[in-house]
């Protein structure tokens, strides 16, 4: 019983993740999405975009990467993708985020856990580089349904987005193509700025 009673209390811990905010708007401009949301929307990408990946992957093993991610910012709070100070501590809160909120679980699934998301972070496996192309291209299609509102409260220039999206090409190259040509080009002077 000590074992699912951990499982239960990570399973209560994580509902948090409904309560972070991220700075991209619904497509419908509404309101912003929440983590949970972003998590789910990836999940759902993986399943039906998963032959785009550069490679053959396990779509299985992609969903849990992208569940997982972001589990951190429960108490790491979530850090704009353009937001350069917060980026630079970004890191360092999301490892001390992840030993408490990890080690909720027994340690056979704290680690697998653990593994699952450094492996995310360090976009290598090409489960890894789909899963980290997914979350790129998701913001980005969201930007463009809500006419660019996000990247104009911010600022953001096209070569930041470039620089912030450059390795989607590496997990999902006919993405990249179609997020450039449909989600950011329309975009240039309208809601980012050149």
């Amino acid at each position: 019983m000590e074992r699912l009673q951990q499982q239960m209390e990570f399973i209560a811990e994580v509902d948090k993740l409904k309560k972070i905010g991220r700075q991209s708007y619904l497509t419908d401009s509404s309101r912003k999405e929440n983590d949970a949301e972003h998590s789910w929307h990836l999940a759902m990408m993986a399943i039906f975009l998963s032959e785009y990946a550069k490679e053959e992957v396990d779509v299985l093993h992609v969903i849990s990467m992208v569940l997982i991610h972001d589990l951190v910012e429960i108490d790491a709070g979530d850090t704009y993708a353009y937001d350069t100070e917060g980026n630079k501590s970004k890191r360092a809160r999301e490892e001390k985020a992840a030993e408490r909120i990890f080690n909720i679980l027994p340690e056979d699934q704290a680690k697998k856990v653990w593994d699952l998301w450094e492996e995310f972070e360090a976009n290598e496996t090409k489960e890894a580089n789909f899963a980290n192309a997914l979350d790129r291209v998701q913001p980005i299609m969201l930007n463009h349904k809500s006419d660019g509102k996000a990247w104009a409260e911010h600022g953001v220039a096209l070569d930041q987005i470039m620089s912030r999206n450059v390795n989607v090409e590496k997990g999902a190259p006919k993405l990249w193509e179609y997020a450039l040509e449909n989600f950011i080009k329309p975009n240039v002077g309208k809601a980012i700025k050149e």
